[in-house]
């Protein structure tokens, strides 16, 4: 089996954390590299981290880029009142050694698609969508090569996670999110609608703590700091593993269920910025741009990031 090559750009967060882990354990993916962005937290917090979960399971093989360090048209919001000042509060892990590549994430992004055959490359968007939508303006040569953008953002039942209106990762870049929706890349949305399924409980958690690895108790630890946000933001036992969906999709598309539809993006409401005006019940012309997930086999996906969490 040819693994599936994919660059992972990322503002690790601790469910980033968990998505780059999901990856690296999953033999069925290439990571080619990461790109940070801003985002949960700055840049250079961002690109450190990324770098620090890399070390966590000896990939220092890997090559970590900083991208894009503020939105395309606005000022950076992040979000440390969720994941800490750090970004990946939970557990101490040491500053990294291995280095920062020297070339710009959004460099690396346009000379990897250029450099492998058409359709080779998947992205997958952790974040806010500065880096691949600066990708996108500056060589636009590189959007018909991309396989396929499997992104987590957005929302429609669900709504907002920061506005009332807007999910974060959208709404810290709409701009940059317009430019992608619009790019005419296939794409597959994992909103706050799928991920919100998805929820921690003291089971799931322990059963990685249990696992006895550096790994296993690192998601553990990470869980447990960022849940707290959410439990007490709805009154939900756990917290949605946001980012690792969109590696899940990869590795186990029967597990999601979604729609293909028009999603546009917000940039001008004055109560609406960053929303994602999906079309789900097919009531506008316009054409479908994005398949929209709605749904998600929760313990289908925590038996699969179980089982490949302890591989590490």
């Amino acid at each position: 089996m040819t693994a599936r090559k994919i660059i992972i750009d990322t503002d690790p967060g601790q469910d980033d954390a968990v998505a780059i882990l999901l990856a690296l354990a999953s033999p069925e993916l290439e990571v080619l590299g990461i790109t940070a962005v801003a985002g949960n937290v700055p840049l250079p917090l961002t690109a450190k981290n990324a770098r620090m979960i890399c070390e966590l399971v000896g990939r220092t093989d890997l090559r970590v880029f900083a991208g894009c360090d503020r939105p395309l048209a606005r000022d950076l919001v992040t979000a440390e009142n969720v994941h800490g000042k750090s970004g990946l509060d939970g557990i101490a892990l040491p500053d990294p050694q291995m280095s920062l590549d020297p070339q710009h994430g959004v460099d690396f992004i346009i000379e990897t698609l250029r450099e492998h055959p058409e359709g080779a490359v998947t992205l997958c968007p952790l974040g806010p969508l500065t880096n691949i939508a600066t990708a996108f303006q500056r060589a636009p040569d590189i959007i018909p090569r991309v396989a396929e953008i499997v992104l987590m953002g957005g929302a429609y039942f669900e709504v907002g996670n920061v506005t009332p209106a807007a999910e974060f990762n959208i709404y810290v870049d709409p701009e940059a999110a317009d430019i992608v929706f619009k790019s005419g890349a296939p794409i597959v949305v994992l909103p706050l609608d799928a991920t919100h399924k998805v929820l921690t409980n003291r089971a799931r958690i322990e059963a990685f703590r249990a696992l006895g690895t550096r790994p296993g108790h690192a998601v553990a630890s990470w869980t447990d700091f960022f849940e707290r946000y959410d439990m007490a933001k709805y009154g939900t036992e756990g917290a949605p593993l946001h980012d690792p969906c969109v590696i899940a999709y990869l590795l186990r598309p029967d597990l999601f269920k979604g729609r293909h539809i028009n999603v546009e993006i917000e940039t001008e409401g004055r109560f609406t910025r960053g929303m994602t005006v999906a079309d789900w019940w097919g009531v506008t012309d316009r054409a479908a741009n994005a398949m929209f997930i709605g749904d998600v086999d929760a313990a289908g996906f925590y038996a699969l990031l179980s089982e490949r969490i302890a591989r590490l």
